[in-house]
């Protein structure tokens, strides 16, 4: 069987089952081993047998045992960078890839590029954290995480990947405050989604339930974060959050509340959806 015809066979059963035809494609640049140009250039090349044999295995994880393809592979791409992923953390998403250029836009702004102090809060599989620090050299970077499982995994991306990241075990702030420690950006995407929300099978059996759901209205984290945030911020400060897109006046209330001197600007994704949230002091 040709590449295009695998390709083919596994999108039509993709579509049929109501699953990402996308997501096939990856699992098929990753059984072969190619990158999407290459796939695309040689759409007639003979498949092995073998090959063919273990694509159509995963594919059938994928579209009938539920299982994400970032966990058939075991990885992620984000912001360009190879995250090794698995059960005990969040798989990285495109939008929090949005949060990421925009807290290093706005670094580049506000702080005029001088070296700063950042934590990531909530940290998963390190993808924000790392992400920054690997982007720019003038940031040092910290992140916290309740999940010691969550935190081997972002310490293992770490060090994969180059990065140079200080992890912390503990809810949310607790361990900075402890600590006395103070920073220029503090960045966070917390779990937010409401708990009677629905949520898609696929994701809630699963990913981890402590980096989905966020209390009742899906804001308990960012009111736990905003009520301590003084205590380690600096003067001189922002705060970057994702959350969900209907959730603009929820957060609007409490940065009113926690913050109301303060300017702050949400901000809409790439699909026009409120989405990120920056609080400037």
């Amino acid at each position: 069987m040709k590449v295009r015809e695998l390709l083919i066979y596994a999108e039509n059963l993709a579509n049929e089952n109501n699953k990402e035809d996308s997501a096939v494609k990856l699992l098929l640049m990753h059984y072969l081993n190619k990158e999407s140009y290459e796939l695309i250039m040689n759409m007639n090349e003979e498949v092995s047998i073998e090959e063919e044999t273990f694509f159509k295995e995963g594919v059938n994880k994928y579209i009938y045992d539920n299982i994400p393809v970032q966990h058939l592979i075991g990885y992620e791409y984000f912001y360009g960078y190879k995250f090794v992923v698995g059960k005990d953390v969040l798989i990285p998403r495109s939008e929090t890839e949005e949060l990421v250029s925009y807290v290093l836009a706005n670094y580049d702004e506000y702080f005029d590029k001088k070296e700063v102090d950042v934590v990531d809060v909530g940290t998963g599989s390190g993808a924000i954290a790392i992400t920054l620090s690997l982007e720019e050299s003038k940031m040092n970077v910290d992140a916290t995480d309740i999940s010691e499982v969550a935190l081997v995994q972002a310490k293992n991306n770490a060090l994969n990947l180059g990065a140079d990241v200080n992890f912390y075990d503990g809810d949310m702030l607790d361990p900075l405050i402890k600590m006395n420690k103070k920073y220029d950006i503090l960045v966070s995407n917390p779990p937010y989604i409401p708990e009677a929300e629905f949520v898609e099978s696929i994701v809630k059996d699963n990913e981890p339930h402590v980096a989905l759901f966020g209390g009742n209205d899906g804001m308990f984290f960012y009111e736990m974060i905003l009520a301590k945030a003084k205590q380690i911020l600096k003067p001189k400060s922002i705060i970057a959050f994702e959350h969900g897109w209907n959730q603009r006046e929820k957060m609007e209330l409490l940065i009113n509340k926690y913050f109301p001197n303060s300017k702050f600007d949400i901000i809409k994704d790439m699909n026009g959806l409120d989405r990120i949230t920056f609080i400037y002091n």
